[in-house]
C-alpha cells in the first residue's frame, strides 16, 4: 500500500461530466489498496470570472476581500469531486485548506504557507476515507483565509505531500508532460521523460505554464519527487527529480516563452547612492515581482532604470512608484507592455561553453532583435517584441536540436 497525492488542475475538473471521470480514476487508485490525497483547483475558467466580476463591482478590490471570493472556487471542486465518488461506492471527506491544516503567513493574493498540521488528514486516510482538498489557499495566524498566488494548487499539493509523508506525487494537468518547448507553438517539441528541480524551476520562472515556480522550489527544499502527466490518458508522464550527473549531458534542456511580462522603464533618475535601493524597496513593499534589471551608465547626474514584472502587476508598480520618484527628486515611468520574454534552459550549461553565442546568432539570422539579456549558471533570458515571440522559440528549439532524441 501507497500513499499518494493527485492534484488535478482546473482543466481536467471542468464540468461535471470530468469530476465524474477523475473520480473514476481516483476510485481505480484506491482499489488498488493506496491511501489518497486529492488536491483540486477550482473550475476551468472560475477564477478569472470570479476576478472579473470582483472588478466589476470595484476598480481595485481590497486583496482581503479577494481571497474570500477566490477560495470558493476550489470549495465548489472539492465538495462536487466528494459527492461523485460517494456517488460510486468510495469514503470520501472535503477539506477547505484551513480545515486541512495549511497555515500561511499574512500576505492576501500572494501568501506563502509556513507550518500544516496534517494530523487531521492522516487520521482520515488511517480510516480508509479518500480526502478531498481545497488547493490554493490556507488561512492565516488570526484565521483569515488567504490564498497561494496563481497555480498555488501545484504547491498545496507538493506541500501536502511532504507533509503526509507521501510515496508519490502526481501532477494531473492537460498536458502529457513537460516538453522541450510549447507543443502548440513548436511542433516538433518533445515530451521529457525527466527533468532536474532546478531546470524545471527555470522553466516555470521563464514562462512554461505547466508547474509553477514556487511549487518547484517547494519540491527541491522537500525532496519531493513528482509527476507531471495528463489527466486525459493513461500515458507515462514527466518526472521531476534531483539532478543526476548524466543530466549535464544535454545542454539546453527546453526553450520557455512568457507572453505575460512588461517593461517598465524608470527614466532620469537622481545618478547617486540609495536611488535604485528606493525604487525597488517601494516595489517590494506593493509585492511587486521583478524580474530582469538593467541599469545604464549614469550621465549628467540622472540615470534610467529598466526592469520586467508581471503585466498584472503594472498598475500596482506605476502607483508605487510615483511617491518615491518624487521623494527622490524626480524622473519618469513609461510602461511597455509588447514584449515577451525567451528563456532556454538547461543544467549542461554549467559545463559547456557557446550557448549564448549560439543563441544571438540564431536569432540575428532570423532578424530579431534583443531588448534586455539576463543570465543564470543555467538559464540564458533575454526580452524581445511581442510579435517575434512564437517565431524565436522555434528558432531556439531548432538551433539547440531540441527535436532530435
Amino acid at each position: 500500500m501507497a500513499r499518494i497525492v493527485q492534484k488535478y488542475g482546473g482543466t481536467s475538473v471542468g464540468d461535471v461530466e470530468r469530476i465524474k471521470k477523475v473520480a473514476e480514476r481516483i476510485k481505480a487508485t484506491r482499489d488498488e489498496g493506496n491511501q489518497l490525497v486529492v488536491v483540486v483547483s477550482a473550475r476551468s475558467g472560475v477564477t478569472n470570472e470570479l476576478l472579473a466580476r470582483a472588478r466589476a463591482v470595484c476598480e481595485f478590490p481590497s486583496e482581503r476581500e479577494l481571497d474570500m471570493l477566490l477560495a470558493t472556487g476550489e470549495q465548489e471542486t472539492i465538495a462536487l469531486t466528494a459527492m461523485a465518488l460517494h456517488g460510486i461506492g468510495v469514503d470520501a471527506v472535503s477539506y477547505t485548506g484551513g480545515q486541512a491544516g495549511i497555515f500561511t503567513d499574512k500576505v492576501h493574493t500572494k501568501a506563502k504557507i509556513k507550518t500544516i498540521d496534517a494530523k487531521p488528514i492522516v487520521r482520515d486516510l488511517e480510516a480508509g476515507k479518500v480526502v478531498i482538498v481545497a488547493g490554493f489557499q490556507g488561512i492565516n495566524e488570526e484565521g483569515q483565509i488567504t490564498t497561494l498566488g496563481r497555480g498555488g494548487s501545484d504547491l498545496t499539493a507538493i506541500a501536502l505531500a511532504a507533509a503526509v509523508k507521501a510515496d508519490k506525487c502526481e501532477i494531473y494537468t492537460d498536458v502529457d508532460g513537460v516538453y522541450t518547448a510549447d507543443p502548440r507553438v513548436v511542433k516538433d517539441a518533445r515530451k521529457l521523460a525527466e527533468i532536474s528541480y532546478d531546470e524545471m524551476l527555470e522553466l516555470a520562472s521563464s514562462g512554461s505554464k505547466v508547474m509553477q515556480t514556487r511549487s518547484v522550489e517547494f519540491a527541491k527544499k522537500y525532496h519531493v519527487v513528482f509527476e507531471v502527466r495528463s489527466s486525459f490518458n493513461h500515458n507515462p508522464g514527466t518526472i521531476v527529480k534531483e539532478e543526476v550527473a548524466y543530466m549535464e549531458k544535454v545542454v539546453v534542456r527546453g526553450v520557455a516563452v512568457d507572453k505575460d511580462q512588461a517593461k517598465v522603464i524608470v527614466s532620469n533618475i537622481r545618478d547617486k547612492p540609495g536611488s535604485a535601493a528606493k525604487v525597488f524597496r517601494s516595489l517590494a513593499d506593493a509585492n511587486v515581482n521583478v524580474d530582469m534589471i538593467v541599469q545604464n551608465v549614469g550621465r549628467q547626474g540622472v540615470a534610467n532604470l529598466t526592469f520586467t514584472v508581471p503585466q498584472t502587476d503594472t498598475a500596482k508598480a506605476v502607483r508605487a512608484l510615483e511617491p518615491v520618484l518624487a521623494a527622490i527628486g524626480g524622473g519618469q515611468v513609461t510602461v511597455h507592455e509588447q514584449v515577451a520574454k525567451l528563456s532556454v534552459v538547461g543544467v549542461g550549461m554549467k559545463t559547456h561553453s557557446g550557448v549564448a553565442a549560439t543563441l544571438f546568432q540564431a536569432l540575428a539570422d532570423a532578424g530579431i532583435n534583443i531588448e534586455m539579456i539576463s543570465t543564470s549558471e543555467i538559464k540564458i533570458s533575454i526580452v524581445l517584441d511581442l510579435d517575434r515571440a512564437d517565431e524565436a522559440a522555434r528558432v531556439a528549439h531548432s538551433a539547440f536540436d531540441l527535436d532530435k532524441v
